[in-house]
């Protein structure tokens, strides 16, 4: 046999081996509480019977159990064991008596350093759950010692460092000494930031940075700087890193001869005068550290990448409301240096087209403030409404902390259009507020969430406007879990214009209810006043409300069951309101939620109608 044939044969064998499963010894366990026994079995849980002889494997069982009950404060239980089999165990029956506890006789931790005046760092240890003369437990301490630690590196203390840390277990007094001491030296303070790779003004990359220079370093503050750069969609990428200069010692010269590449014939040539010796490393860190800062500093290095000037983006959805629809939009987060960004959205479906842009100006506080110029056309043609609408619209908008959004703004709509049979043209000029809030977590199906929204406008003849109107509109949702289980989602939306001129008033700024997210059991906005041919005339208030819940049956699966109610109307209330109720199946897709759902209208001819649509409620 030659060797490369010994080497095959050799190589198989070596395969068969690898391939034989390793067999875990199971164990039977009395004697100990679940916790006791539940750390037990996951220490014999990798333990491969077959690869110990009788005797070695007791020990090696006794070993571990010992082992698993040390975490727990206890260090001499006693116990007995017998295999199921001794010549091939595959079972172990243990019966373990723990023993006699090691209890705390000494706690010692000390704050030593900057960090003893800093409370994050002294509640930490007034917080250990443990005293003298409780039971020793190891995670307790364990978890401390990393608390400390990583409150040292998010709290900027760089030169920390454990001068003690000793857990003394004595078995035969069962007794046990802990102690910590940590020195943390000085706090590091926030340098200077350095942007670089940025197309974007410094000064408005500067006022997006959370922290003053001079202020106590926090490595929150660094990742809200990297948070708040992200937002602002200037950038293709972004690198924010602490830098922790080198100390003065790094910059001693070192006496290094010339390589041979600097050799030169230099015979003839006058020698160089003297040059006085350069300081070792030695004395240049003593000579810098005469002049160094009370207080150690971290300057912040930025570097981030343009975004691409140009973004594209194609979707396709249907829905019951509007049939099969397209979305094509072409941003420009950034234009010019000055951070300001361009938006261009084209929806596209049966009976309504429209063409929008958005052009935003950020000012001094570019992520919570700016001006916006927006501007479209639009074309709508459903049942008893035809309207062709252009508008401009000019407004500012603040963000605050508490997530609540304001923008204030001037707008002018010039409206051609026919509603029920009547046609009209009109231009109006009106001021209007809106304030909003959105929170949620998951956006794709959100687990939690809830949003709010109530604009007010006002037109006035007085100022060019062709009629006089004060409109008023809100909404609210929300959406709420109960366990893991049990979804529920409510809405409520209000609306009212008070006018003399309503037939002035264009259909956009008109009430309809009905529909996919209104009042389910009834066609897209078909609720609402009628005149004596039965045509749509549109309300001047608008009353909608909505309960739902939901429950997963799968793991992207849901039934939902519903209640929804509302209406459009005139008068100030209506005599009744439209009422539909209905079932539902909810499926989290790769594209997005998909809402299938069967309502009843309890006030309409028909039986029943069907919902479709895909997207989430927010």
């Amino acid at each position: 046999m030659d060797n490369r044939q010994f080497m095959r044969l050799g190589s198989g064998a070596l395969c068969l081996v690898a391939v034989t499963p390793s067999l875990a010894l199971d164990a039977s366990i009395s004697g100990v509480e679940e916790e006791l026994a539940g750390n037990i079995e996951v220490y014999l849980d990798g333990l491969d019977a077959s690869q110990y002889q009788a005797e070695r494997l007791e020990d090696e069982v006794r070993r571990l159990v010992g082992e698993a009950l040390r975490p727990f404060g206890y260090y001499a239980p006693d116990m007995t064991l017998s295999f199921d089999d001794p010549a091939s165990p595959s079972r172990v029956n243990l019966d373990v008596d723990k023993g006699e506890p090691v209890r705390i006789e000494r706690l010692d931790f000390v704050l030593e350093g900057a960090a003893a005046e800093d409370p994050p760092f002294t509640d930490a240890i007034e917080a250990y759950p443990q005293e003298k003369g409780d039971i020793l437990r190891h995670a307790p301490y364990d978890s401390l010692r990393s608390k400390l630690s990583g409150l040292a590196m998010q709290r900027g203390y760089f030169d920390w460092g454990f001068s003690q840390r000793r857990l003394e277990v004595r078995p035969w007094s069962h007794s046990a000494h802990l102690s910590l001491s940590l020195d943390s030296g000085p706090r590091y303070h926030f340098g200077e930031v350095n942007f670089s790779g940025q197309h974007i003004e410094s000064e408005r990359l500067s006022n997006l940075v959370p922290f003053e220079p001079g202020s106590p370093y926090l490595a929150g503050q660094v990742a809200r700087l990297n948070q708040n750069l992200g937002q602002t969609q200037w950038f293709g990428s972004v690198s924010v890193r602490p830098r922790l200069d080198a100390g003065p010692e790094s910059l001693a010269i070192q006496d290094a001869g010339p390589g041979w590449w600097y050799a030169l014939d230099v015979e003839g040539i006058p020698a160089a005068p003297a040059q006085p010796a350069a300081l070792d490393a030695r004395a240049l860190g003593a000579a810098g550290a005469v002049n160094a800062p009370d207080v150690p500093q971290v300057p912040i290095d930025v570097l981030v990448t343009p975004a691409d000037r140009h973004q594209f983006e194609t979707g396709i959805g249907f829905s019951t409301d509007v049939g099969p629809r397209a979305r094509l939009s072409w941003d420009q987060p950034w234009v010019n240096r000055y951070g300001h960004s361009w938006d261009h959205d084209l929806y596209l479906s049966g009976p309504e087209q429209k063409f929008t842009g958005v052009y935003s100006m950020p000012l001094e506080d570019p992520l919570n403030d700016s001006y916006e110029l927006q501007y479209g056309l639009r074309n709508e043609d459903k049942d008893d409404t035809k309207s062709t609408e252009a508008s401009v619209e000019f407004g500012r908008r603040w963000k605050f902390e508490n997530g609540w959004e304001q923008y204030l703004y001037v707008r002018s709509t010039f409206e051609d259009f026919t509603q029920a049979g009547v046609s009209n043209e009109v231009l109006l000029l009106y001021p209007g507020v809106r304030w909003s809030r959105t929170r949620t977590r998951n956006q794709t199906f959100p687990t939690w969430g809830d949003r709010q929204q109530l604009t007010l406008q006002y037109a006035n003849p007085a100022w060019g406007s062709d009629a006089e109107f004060l409109r008023v509109n809100g909404d609210t949702q929300w959406v709420r879990m109960l366990g893991d289980s049990n979804r529920f989602v409510g809405r409520l939306g209000v609306g009212s214009i008070t006018t003399d001129d309503f037939d002035d008033i264009p259909p956009s700024l008109r009430f309809f209810a009905g529909g996919d997210n209104s009042v389910r059991g009834y066609s897209y906005e078909s609720l609402a006043p009628r005149d004596a041919e039965g045509r749509l005339e549109g309300g001047e208030q608008r009353f909608v409300a909505s309960v739902e819940a939901q429950r997963k049956v799968a793991d992207k699966w849901w039934l939902a069951t519903f209640v929804d109610t509302g209406d459009a109307f005139s008068d100030w209330w209506p005599g009744q309101l439209n009422t539909g109720a209905g079932l539902g199946v909810r499926w989290i897709s790769p594209v997005g939620p998909i809402r299938f759902d069967v309502a009843h209208p309890f006030d309409h001819d028909d039986s029943f109608r069907i919902h479709f649509s895909i997207g989430p409620e927010f």
